[in-house]
Formats: C-alpha cells, structure tokens, sequence
C-alpha cells in the first residue's frame, strides 16, 4: 500500500516504513519507529 500525505503523524501511525520523494528520487528512507520528524522535514525540502 502505498500512502502520500504530508500530514507526518498521521504517515508514522500508519506506516511501517517512510520514504520521501521530492523532484521525482527518494531521497530519504528510514523505518517508522526509527524516524526523526526534523530529518524527514528536511527530506520533504530537498535538503539530504
């Protein structure tokens, strides 16, 4: 199953994994219980 949203509680209460598209690459990935919502923040701006 694959969810889009930019609504992160609602993605980590959901999601075993989290992946983060910005431009058309993934350009983060990381398992939900081991995410760091200012990291994947960033991913979600395109910065690595």
């Amino acid at each position: 199953i694959l969810l889009i949203s930019e609504d992160l509680d609602e993605v980590l209460a959901l999601s075993d994994r989290v992946a983060v598209m910005y431009e058309g690459e993934i350009v983060g990935e990381t398992r939900a219980e081991n995410a760091d919502i200012e990291k994947i923040g960033l991913w979600m701006a395109g910065t690595r």
